[in-house]
């Protein structure tokens, strides 16, 4: 038996392309002390992955001539940690390879439920991150209008339905008209702009007559700046990727009037990660579950299905195809 990988073979100067990775095949490694051998069951896929490749991040960036990085669901086959057995079920950063050594300190346990993917979507990173940056640096109250982009994607779809449950007007920011009613009808939003069919700052204008409350931002650029102009006073702003500078031409300014804009309106701004709240995951966790057993929570998962195609299952999600959590099935 072999370890089937993809490695990054070279780093894109421009959008990402299948000849940016290598797939190969090398023999199944060994857990020394401490470690647990995985064998990958779903790869998630995230905007991202991408940035890793531009630099150090909130972790390392990824190197030419290394697998690439990437979290997965694996199940344990050998185990030299006393908290893992073989059958038990983890997530960690195990890249994109079929199986995976780690330090079991570098992983976490996750319960034997059905659906799985469910642990990598609403109860994985994207639904923690949709939980915490919205409720924990958005506070949203009821009534206020929460905004949204990438809305379609994700974490942007859980922000959107969160936002609902507590009383917000929601309104979405995606990619196509398509989107944009799905967001609508299938999701409950308020309303959606489609950010491609004309100017941003009108359409926003139109759909959030009182002002926004609080933005939570997944895109920066130019969506960013036409949100800040239409902050109400008191705005919250949460800042959890920046997507449009992540693949392919960075833009050509960054959001204009931003100190002026930041003072004048007492707007609170804040970058987060996911681990940041770790502590109260637990109870997270408890209110996720408890709302997707209320059919409160709709949980939408794009799954990709073969090993071979995460190359263009990352550039599909990079060009917005998928409505929800996108990952790849493995064998």
């Amino acid at each position: 038996m072999t370890n089937r990988q993809f490695m990054l073979a070279r780093i894109p100067n421009g959008p990402l392309t299948p000849d940016c990775f290598q797939l190969r095949s090398c023999d199944i490694p060994k857990p020394g002390e401490g470690e647990v051998l995985l064998k990958a069951r779903y790869i998630s896929l995230d905007a991202a992955n991408r940035a890793w490749m531009q630099g150090a991040t909130y972790r390392d960036a990824i190197e030419e001539g290394t697998v690439m990085a990437g979290g997965a669901l694996a199940e344990v086959v050998e185990s030299r940690h006393p908290d893992f057995k073989p059958g038990d079920l983890a997530s960690g950063d195990c890249g994109w390879q079929e199986y995976a050594v780690k330090p079991g300190m570098a992983l976490t346990k996750q319960p034997n439920m059905e659906p799985l993917p469910h642990l990598l979507s609403v109860y994985g990173i994207t639904g923690l991150t949709a939980y915490f940056g919205l409720l924990e640096v958005g506070q949203p109250k009821p009534g206020e209008t929460v905004v949204v982009s990438a809305a379609a994607g994700a974490v942007g779809n859980i922000v959107g339905q969160i936002a609902k449950i507590v009383g917000c007007r929601v309104v979405g920011i995606a990619g196509s008209d398509e989107k944009c009613r799905w967001l609508t009808d299938e999701l409950g939003f308020d309303a959606a702009v489609n950010y491609k069919a004309g100017p941003v700052y009108k359409s926003l204008k139109a759909a959030c007559p009182d002002g926004i409350d609080v933005y939570f931002d997944n895109v920066g650029g130019d969506i960013f700046e036409a949100v800040l102009f239409q902050m109400n006073l008191m705005g919250r702003i949460a800042c959890c990727g920046a997507v449009s500078a992540y693949d392919g031409t960075p833009p050509a300014h960054g959001p204009r009037g931003v100190p002026g804009m930041f003072v004048v309106k007492r707007l609170t701004v804040r970058g987060f990660i996911v681990s940041d709240f770790f502590a109260k995951r637990d109870d997270a966790l408890a209110q996720l579950q408890t709302w997707v057993t209320e059919g409160r929570l709709k949980v939408f998962e794009d799954i990709v299905d073969g090993f071979e195609r995460l190359p263009e299952a990352l550039i599909g999600l990079l060009h917005g195809e998928n409505r929800g959590k996108r990952m790849v099935k493995i064998g």
